[in-house]
């Protein structure tokens, strides 16, 4: 089997205006970066359209540093479903710079999956998150500014609660001190980074429906606290529109390809474990209106991913996805069945089926939302014959469609049977309208104690006095209406990343909330989640190199 990178490089792409030209994009619409990548305008939306294509979501099972290919099978199966005949176009997030030169290099699929240039793709792309980055920066720079050019006249805010991002894993720079060195370097302030996909410009970004709504969620972000504890926002600073402006490239979603000329829209980029880790609104609208199929995913696993996608994404647009499909493998089952890391690619019937239980409460949470669920395990070369007549028995147990998918080894043919069987699940069981985990109604205590324990799995809920005070604090302004989000662990139900499988009757504590007014939820922070993670020890950055001929390798 050949690499990635070599795979990458021997597929002859094909000019992007002939990708846009296939989709039907009207060339005026179409901006070219280069021959491969181009951005495409967000005007073309037919809501009309929208309203008659199918939804298919992807999402997986519990994550494990072993992986599982999310992102392959979301591409493979809208490969799959142009094999067959069938008009697909795949929407998904963009990869952040932190990943790629942290710990798991580039997101842009693998083997004859790919979503290509991926070299592009996973570096600056067409730089929506420099924009993002510099959107979020100037707003920090604005309210310093503003602080310090009227601290003469009494005014201040009780509270400062908007912080600078980078799109590099850097932990030094979480909790910082700005303003040093004398009264003309501004005011000595506590502050700190948030990596870019935490920004509430990202989730603004992702789930406005245009540029005016764009702006108007950009001035509702509420940037601090009066010493009356009324909230002070960007339309207070009077800057909505300058902040807007950096934005106007960014909100045009990008075209790009598969190894197959499949079009793929890459928009946006938040993670699922510390935001709501869905690709843009506009970019899955678009898709669906250009495409009779669209494939998009969910980050992470379907606790986090799938339900914020559906509780907060689909809440606030109306999108309905018309199938889910989970990702699973033999060796993340075999994690969450106990096996030690270094043993996983070896045959463990037993281990496979303790790890079935972390398969049957996604099963279980999807179906909770009224979804139809497709089983999709990606086959590795290590899996035996054995393994997987246990796994397909399992499903048909369960009443669960379950199909083997080798989109990896042979691109869209091996994708097509799982897109037959979901074209015949939309056809003859599709998805039931979204039963919402909460209400609008219900106090945001209800609404992360809900998800907490009827997707989680948790015994107790419990939440700090910091905690409290802040959710008692958004009432008072009117904001308990919003959504939430819970920022925690991807690698378990729990707050704790160690613990695999499907523990149930455990404490899920909140330790704090954080308010995104434009995004339009209310994030709580769960275990030790961090907003800006580290580098470990020996991160991929060590590995990524120009090459004689000019190449970048490393990051696929």
């Amino acid at each position: 089997m050949k690499t990635d990178t070599q795979i990458a490089r021997e597929t002859k792409l094909e000019k992007i205006r002939d990708v846009a030209a296939r989709v039907g994009f009207p060339e005026d619409d179409v901006y070219n970066y280069g021959r491969y990548i181009a951005k495409v305008s967000n005007r073309l939306i037919d809501d009309e359209k929208v309203a008659k294509h199918k939804l298919i979501l992807v999402t997986a099972i519990t994550a494990t540093k072993a992986g599982v290919g999310k992102t392959t099978v979301s591409i493979g199966l809208g490969m799959g479903l142009n094999y067959i005949g069938k008009k697909a176009v795949i929407a998904l997030r963009e990869p952040s710079l932190g990943p790629c030169f942290g710990m798991k290099g580039g997101a842009t699929g693998g083997g004859y999956a790919q979503v290509l240039p991926s070299e592009d793709i996973n570096l600056h792309f067409t730089g929506d998150f420099h924009a993002v980055t510099s959107a979020n920066n100037l707003i920090a720079a604005l309210l310093d500014n503003y602080l310090y050019q009227n601290r003469a006249a009494g005014v201040g805010l009780k509270k400062v609660m908007w912080r600078r991002v980078l799109d590099v894993n850097d932990r030094s720079l979480r909790n910082i001190i700005t303003g040093l060195g004398g009264a003309g370097n501004g005011i000595p302030t506590q502050t700190g980074f948030d990596i870019t996909p935490a920004s509430e410009i990202m989730a603004i970004l992702c789930l406005a429906r245009d540029m005016k709504d764009l702006e108007k969620r950009i001035g509702r972000i509420v940037l601090g606290i009066r010493y009356d504890d009324t909230p002070f926002t960007v339309d207070d600073l009077g800057v909505r529109g300058a902040v807007a402006a950096l934005l106007k490239d960014a909100m045009n979603p990008n075209l790009v390809q598969t190894t197959e000329h499949n079009p793929v829209i890459i928009h946006g980029g938040p993670f699922a474990n510390i935001a709501h880790g869905c690709n843009s609104v506009i970019a899955t609208r678009m898709a669906m209106t250009w495409g009779d199929y669209t494939v998009t995913e969910a980050g992470f696993g379907a606790d986090l991913g799938a339900e914020k996608f559906l509780n907060i994404k689909c809440r606030q647009t109306g999108l309905k996805p018309d199938l889910t499909v989970l990702v699973a493998t033999t060796l993340a089952l075999k994690m969450h069945g106990g096996v030690p890391e270094a043993d996983i690619k070896k045959p463990n019937i037993e281990g496979l089926k303790r790890g079935f239980a972390n398969l049957d409460r996604h099963i279980a949470n999807l179906q909770s939302f009224g979804q139809t669920v497709l089983v999709c395990f990606n086959r590795w070369a290590s899996d035996t014959d054995e393994e997987m007549e246990l796994i397909m028995r399992h499903c048909a147990e369960k009443g669960v469609r379950c199909v083997i998918n080798n989109a990896y080894m042979e691109g869209g043919k091996g994708a097509a049977e799982l897109a037959r069987t979901a074209v015949e699940l939309i056809e003859t069981q599709p998805s039931a309208p979204i039963r919402f985990t909460y209400n609008d109604d219900e106090t945001p205590q209800e609404k992360i104690t809900k998800v907490a324990r009827n997707i989680y799995g948790a015994g107790t809920v419990t939440f700090s006095d910091k905690a409290l005070k802040e959710l008692a604090q958004l009432q008072k302004w009117g904001l308990g209406q919003l959504p939430v989000c819970i920022a925690k662990t991807q690698y378990s139900f729990s707050a704790d990343p160690k613990r695999y499988g499907s523990e149930t009757g455990f404490e899920f504590h909140i330790k704090d909330i954080e308010l995104n007014a434009g995004g339009g939820f209310i994030v709580a922070l769960a275990g030790e989640i961090m907003r800006m993670p580290g580098l470990g020890k020996v991160p991929q950055a060590m590995f990524i190199h120009i090459a004689d001929d000019g190449n970048i390798e490393g990051i696929c």
